[in-house]
């Protein structure tokens, strides 16, 4: 990419987008293109299509997506599998259509089979049973991936798939009915923290074992994979460190300061028990994570506490 180059980045209110608009902002690209759903539905094919004829941006990153925890995942099922697929499907096909060839599709570790090998090489997929709790949104991911290599394979494109790992930080959602395990933690320490409760209450056995990765780390990786021309298989972005949800748990008591004690409500599920994205292809591309998890944890609670309170 050349800093004039135009890039289009969809879903650039979301946590992932925003970050990949503050990074080529921070790195002096001048012509960022943006669309919020009022101005473009992802969904509607038509719109997509007659969007970027006009707009012919040179770059495209897919960071629009319908999100969330455990509980939105499995309760949502048909919106998380139809929104997902309409919005990555309108893009790709949108995007050969425009006579776009440069395009990352942004996927999720979850894309993996439940019981995979740890940790988790990119050969992987589609070797076993998926989660089911996640299935649907896991489906949709394994559809976009496979749309960008079958248009590379068809039509000669450069279109790459990054999956990354757990995200958090600034932009996160932290509705307790709709968020991942660590935003959900740090909202629901602070309002145990102002609350003076004696403990507070964690889904699951705390058993299960979560990587995590800072989204501006994300951000870092895909400006420079697209920078730098990457267009090989699907590729792992991650820190290749993880750590049990008893112990995240205990790490975002610490930033909080809530001092009471935790409690695990096992009643609710703990979803795969584990994955650790192997990141050493990343690696080989020269990109590695620098923001440690408790640095990282205690910027996400800044952002929290400026942001949502």
């Amino acid at each position: 990419m050349k800093q004039d180059s135009k890039i289009y980045v969809a879903g650039h209110r979301g946590m992932v987008g925003s970050a990949i608009v503050r990074r080529l902002k921070a790195d002096g690209y001048q012509h960022i293109i943006t669309r919020t759903h009022a101005e473009l539905d992802l969904t509607r094919q038509t719109e997509v299509e007659a969007f970027l004829k006009a707009e012919k941006p040179d770059y495209l990153f897919i960071a629009a997506a319908k999100v969330g925890g455990i509980h939105a995942n499995n309760t949502y099922r048909a919106d998380f599998i139809y929104q997902n697929l309409m919005m990555e499907a309108n893009l790709i096909q949108g995007a050969y259509a425009a006579g776009i060839n440069d395009l990352m599709f942004l996927g999720s570790s979850c894309i993996y089979p439940r019981d995979c090998p740890q940790p988790i090489k990119e050969e992987y997929l589609l070797t076993g049973p998926l989660e089911q709790t996640n299935e649907p949104y896991a489906l949709a991911k394994i559809a976009g991936i496979k749309l960008c290599e079958s248009f590379n394979a068809q039509y000669g494109t450069r279109y790459t798939s990054v999956m990354p790992t757990n995200l958090y930080g600034p932009g996160d959602n932290y509705d307790l009915q709709n968020s991942h395990v660590l935003p959900a933690l740090i909202r629901k320490a602070h309002e145990a923290k102002l609350r003076g409760d004696a403990e507070y209450v964690v889904w699951g056995s705390g058993k299960p074992m979560r990587e995590f990765l800072y989204v501006d780390d994300l951000a870092d990786a895909c400006v420079q994979l697209m920078t730098a021309g990457y267009h090989g298989p699907l590729l792992n972005i991650g820190t290749g460190v993880d750590v049990t949800i008893r112990e995240l748990a205990e790490q975002v008591m610490k930033v909080v300061g809530f001092e009471g004690r935790i409690v695990f409500d096992s009643t609710k599920p703990d979803g795969t028990p584990r994955k650790l994205l192997d990141v050493s292809a990343a690696a080989a591309q020269g990109w590695r994570a620098k923001v440690a998890l408790a640095d990282g944890i205690q910027l996400a609670y800044q952002d929290f506490l400026k942001n949502y309170t």
